[in-house]
């Protein structure tokens, strides 16, 4: 029962399956920007779920947000001396990023505790991979202010928005957050567990004009394309609420499921809010003990530390298995109970 990768495992919806098959013999380059008819669904889907006005001029596909948030530092200039900050419980891939530009990545959870040291980038991650933690809309806004006053990029890792549980997660481009200016403010979106589009590598970036503008003239000169029947695909993927609330039903009956079955065999849950993760701990073993007392059962998870030394003692849940094998982790469990 692996429980350690947050893939998508169920189908392809036939909405976007067709799409792409309507739009196959595409001989010619994709366009960088995209088409109008993927800008604007995906500035509609911002505005109808998310309560986020943006010009679908400033929209931007992406092959996955995966590369962008790896290349983003690089993307921005960033290099020798400059410094890129992420949570300090974090997919690896902001780190990677600062790696890759020459920059200085650091993990740092509270902006205060960086003094006046520059700062380049900042990213944001609600609800987050790893925690499925929800931040506050006042913190948020409190984030937009703070990169503004430094001169800093401020980009929000929000692949997981429309997942939330106990929380309603909200965009870091949603007016009580940053006003009427998206200035210096970047949101990335993915439709990978939205729409199971992992396969597909389809996401898109949005916010700032200026800095949307100057991403799209490099990554025009890069090549970076995304072919042109994943663009229909996924515009029609984001023009379909009713796929997506389907997917997010079997999502919270999987967690409906999982969630008491770890803490009826002893885990304590934090966060976990939104997002298709729980972060689970056992008083009497570390993340690395759990991850060994679960692989003896047949389940594998993913050990806290993989996403930074504060999850020593934690563990990673995905809810992303088959109904079958979530079910069959619940039986396992309850030997513990």
């Amino acid at each position: 029962m692996d429980l350690s990768v947050g893939t998508p495992v169920d189908p392809v919806p036939q909405v976007v399956t067709g799409a792409l098959l309507a739009a196959a013999d595409s001989p010619g380059y994709p366009a960088t920007h995209g088409t109008p008819r993927l800008r604007e669904a995906a500035a509609g889907w911002l505005a109808r779920r998310h309560g986020v006005t943006v010009p679908p001029e400033s929209v931007l596909p992406l092959i996955g947000t995966k590369e962008f948030i790896a290349g983003l530092p690089a993307l921005l200039g960033c290099g020798s001396g400059d410094v890129v900050v992420y949570p300090e419980l974090a997919y690896p891939t902001y780190d990677v990023g600062a790696r890759l530009a020459g920059a200085r990545g650091v993990a740092a959870d509270g902006l205060t505790a960086l003094g006046p040291e520059p700062v380049r980038l900042a990213w944001v991650n609600s609800p987050a991979n790893p925690t499925g933690r929800v931040l506050p809309t006042a913190h948020l806004a409190k984030m937009v202010s703070w990169a503004r006053e430094r001169g800093a990029v401020l980009a929000s890792d929000e692949c997981y928005l429309g997942l939330g549980w106990t929380a309603e997660p909200v965009s870091v481009l949603h007016p009580d957050v940053c006003g009427t200016s998206a200035e210096g403010v970047l949101a990335v979106h993915s439709l990978s567990k939205r729409s199971n589009m992992a396969g597909y590598r389809a996401g898109f970036v949005t916010g700032d004009p200026a800095l949307v503008a100057q991403l799209l003239e490099i990554r025009k000169h890069a090549g970076m394309m995304m072919p042109g029947p994943v663009q229909a695909a996924m515009a029609a993927a984001l023009d379909d609420d009713a796929h997506a609330d389907r997917q997010r039903a079997v999502y919270a009956a999987r967690r409906d499921r999982l969630l008491p079955a770890f803490q009826a065999a002893g885990w304590e849950i934090s966060h976990s809010e939104a997002g298709l993760y729980l972060w689970a701990a056992r008083p009497d073993h570390d993340g690395w003990g759990c991850v060994e007392l679960l692989a003896g059962l047949g389940i594998l998870v993913a050990p806290g530390e993989f996403y930074g030394p504060a999850g020593t003692q934690h563990i990673r849940v995905a809810l992303t298995a088959t109904d079958e094998r979530i079910d069959a982790a619940v039986r396992r469990l309850a030997e513990l109970s």
